[in-house]
């Protein structure tokens, strides 16, 4: 039985571009800051990875920070950038902890679809004059929600805040041009190597560096940089460009679901979201139950962020929409990606209905 691989959100599987340029970057011998022949061709391949991603981004070349991923790069402005922060309820980890460490964090609420409301926000940013830098996710990693990010940065614009943007979801799959101030990417969720990631950061905005000991990355983060990382970077950036429409696949599997239990709750989905994601409900069964059978019928998901050490824990996501914890932790989330196919999505159908029916006759 072929394995199907549905948890694109937790990494995407690796493109052929990107193994192609990391497997000719391999031959490359010379540390990019090193001014021989050798070095300059390293230095060629990272600065054509930085002008893809920079594409991507809609920033100039000299903006983009490559990192060790996205967490990386999140860390480095949360921590560097010297203001106080407010973080949207349903951000990533990587944003939460680092805002959280500051101990000058606020969090602006969500609602039951899990969007801020911009008006909220304002009243937040205008209760207290000190500069201020708004963390708000374009598209959230467990629901696949959509923010209103041009509201965001209307109201962050009014009061003189930035606003720092977690793309990684939203790569390959909406338009990452004026996002935010500061962007974060990941190339592993783009179809790139994991490992490597970047932050797009305005020219003359000061922001402390984490990693010291070299003039790299234009002094914002030193340490040679991982050249074959970097490389498969750029390749899965330009893919990513293009973007993915998995929307009509994502939208067949929950009719089906849907046929098969027509009180299916899907979280979010009175939002908008990307076509890739359903975080998905079945009352009275646990997530890590439903994980096994997944897993035991060949089909890949994954209980919402896949950055807890293998761990199945409650989703901050669905507590800050309000979703009562015994539902929360019967939830499932889905993922498609550029290689799913309709025959994987009707696998997952038929083992989701296959569980949800045995588990309601040992009920009955």
């Amino acid at each position: 039985m072929t394995p199907v691989y549905l948890d694109h959100n937790a990494t995407a599987p690796l493109l052929p571009a990107a193994r192609a340029a990391m497997v000719a970057a391999l031959d490359l011998v010379g540390n990019p800051s090193s001014v021989h022949r050798f070095g300059r061709e390293a230095r060629r391949t990272v600065e054509t990875a930085r002008r893809s991603v920079a594409d991507l981004l809609g920033v100039g070349t000299g903006q983009v920070v490559f990192t060790s991923g996205a967490t990386e790069a999140a860390n480095l402005v949360i921590r560097g950038i010297g203001r106080r922060i407010l973080v949207s309820a349903t951000e990533h980890d990587a944003v939460r902890a680092p805002a959280a460490a500051t101990g000058d964090a606020r969090t602006v609420p969500v609602d039951r679809d899990g969007l801020i409301d911009p008006a909220v926000l304002d009243r937040m940013l205008a209760a207290d004059p000190r500069p201020a830098l708004v963390a708000v996710m374009a598209v959230n990693n467990e629901t696949g929600v959509i923010q209103p990010m041009d509201a965001v940065r209307a109201v962050a614009s009014r009061h003189g805040a930035l606003v720092l943007c977690d793309a990684v979801q939203a790569a390959g799959r909406l338009p990452l041009r004026d996002l935010g101030d500061l962007v974060v990417v990941s190339a592993h969720k783009m179809g790139g190597p994991a490992g490597v990631g970047a932050l797009a950061v305005p020219d003359g905005l000061p922001v402390v560096p984490l990693v010291l000991g070299g003039g790299q990355e234009r002094r914002r983060r030193a340490g040679t940089e991982n050249v074959v990382g970097i490389a498969g970077f750029g390749a899965a950036a330009a893919v990513a460009a293009t973007h993915h429409d998995c929307g009509p696949l994502r939208d067949r599997m929950e009719a089906a679901l849907r046929g098969a239990d027509p009180g299916l709750l899907v979280f979010g989905a009175g939002a908008p979201r990307v076509g890739n994601t359903t975080l998905v409900a079945m009352p009275g069964v646990a997530s890590e139950t439903q994980l096994m059978a997944f897993d035991l019928a060949g089909i890949a998901v994954s209980a919402g962020a896949a950055c807890s050490s293998g761990k199945v824990a409650t989703s901050h996501v669905l507590e800050a929409m309000g979703v009562p914890d015994e539902i929360a932790r019967t939830a499932v989330r889905v993922s498609l990606g550029r290689g799913t196919v309709a025959a994987d999505v009707d696998r997952l159908v038929a083992a989701w209905t296959d569980l949800r029916r045995r588990t309601a006759a040992r009920a009955a």
